[in-house]
């Protein structure tokens, strides 16, 4: 089975998104719209994915988010990306990255290894680790509270980690509410929230790609409750495989609808399907990874439609940095982190490598300005 995720817009059933042509037209009154300050619909945002002219969709795009920083400052982050456990229950067909329990080559890190890594990036400028792993069946609170106390306890440095579809996984190994988890996570040094394990936010899909991972609900409530106890947070969402591109919509209403309630996230991050070495690839045939003008299509509508999201990433890691230099152009205003390590992109076979000085070169010849920033996007030096 061969699935195209560039196919013609279609209805999503649980949505009420219809098809484009309900739009009378065309897509310049769209863009008007929302370069007039007006907040752009979901059937509207689907029409824009049915323009030809890329260039256009990039300077409303680009206008926008200079609007919401006027100084052409973009910023980056100095982190590492720590897997502390490749083992994982959940059987996602699009990930290369993990092991079943007993797999030769599965692993649980030992503090001492994740302690070396702290240290060479706080060497390197590094003032946040970014720490994610699989779901293991074994590792309840008391193992994460125990990892983060110890990390706070040695090293001054924020922890980013553990995506909504681990928080939930801990609470219910746990046994616990999910208030309860993230009290405790937090009380042990948890500082903000990844948006990993989104996906698409559209439950049919989910179904198709990662039936034993939380529920669109799932995510967004430990979202709404993370933010309504401060706890910043940011969003994803990988695309570019099963779903259609109402489903896309509809993920970005959905991430709209929370900013609009709680208002913690602090960045959007959309980043496409990487196919090598993934089951999803193997048997229903999705091989062919998506191009860099639809990322940058995709890219572009999401700044036009998430009108209260003041930071939009650019995905070098997995577009390579020519096109994420390019994405400065299509509404990014943040190149994203050094990633002194990367592992999960990379087991797909994808490998793009930039250091401080490579990233501020690209954003200089792009004609901004690099600044470093923390999680939370304020400015350090």
């Amino acid at each position: 089975m061969t699935t195209d995720p560039h196919r013609t817009p279609e209805a999503n059933p649980g949505t009420g998104i219809s098809p484009s042509s309900s739009v009378p037209g065309g897509v310049d009154p769209i863009l008007q719209k929302a370069l007039d300050g007006e907040r752009i619909q979901p059937e509207e945002a689907l029409e824009l994915f049915t323009t030809t002219d890329h260039l256009l969709l990039g300077n409303v795009a680009s206008r926008l988010a200079r609007r919401k920083r006027s100084d052409r400052i973009v910023t980056y982050i100095v982190d590492r990306n720590i897997n502390h456990t490749n083992i994982c229950v959940t059987d996602c067909s699009f990930c290369a990255f993990y092991r079943r329990p007993g797999a030769e080559d599965a692993y649980v890190l030992p503090f001492e290894t994740i302690a070396g890594k702290i240290a060479k990036t706080l060497a390197l400028g590094g003032r946040q680790i970014l720490l994610q792993g699989g779901h293991h069946i074994d590792l309840r609170i008391d193992y994460y509270e125990d990892l983060f106390r110890s990390i706070k306890k040695r090293f001054d440095i924020h922890l980013h980690a553990l995506s909504p579809a681990e928080i939930q996984h801990i609470r219910k190994v746990s046994r616990l509410t999910l208030k309860e988890t993230l009290q405790r996570l937090r009380e042990a040094g948890l500082d903000s929230i990844p948006g990993g394990g989104a996906e698409i936010l559209v439950d049919r899909v989910r179904q198709k790609i990662s039936p034993r991972k939380c529920s669109a609900d799932e995510w967004l409530e430990v979202m709404d409750q993370a933010h309504r106890m401060d706890i910043p947070t940011t969003a994803t969402m990988m695309f570019g495989h099963v779903e259609s591109l109402a489903d896309r919509v509809e993920h970005l209403r959905r991430i709209r609808e929370q900013q609009d309630q709680t208002g913690g996230f602090t960045a959007f991050i959309p980043w496409p399907y990487q196919p090598g070495n993934t089951e999803l690839s193997r048997d229903m045939g999705i091989t062919s990874p998506v191009t860099g003008l639809d990322y940058l299509k995709t890219l572009a509508i999401s700044r036009i439609f998430l009108d209260n999201f003041d930071n939009l990433q650019a995905s070098w890691v997995t577009q390579g940095p020519k096109i994420g230099q390019v994405s400065l152009l299509y509404g990014a205003n943040d190149m994203g982190s050094t990633m002194l390590e990367e592992n999960v992109v990379a087991a797909a076979g994808t490998v793009y490598c930039l250091n401080e000085e490579d990233i501020r070169r690209l954003i200089k010849d792009c004609g901004f300005t690099p600044q470093r920033r923390n999680m939370r996007y304020e400015f350090v030096n």
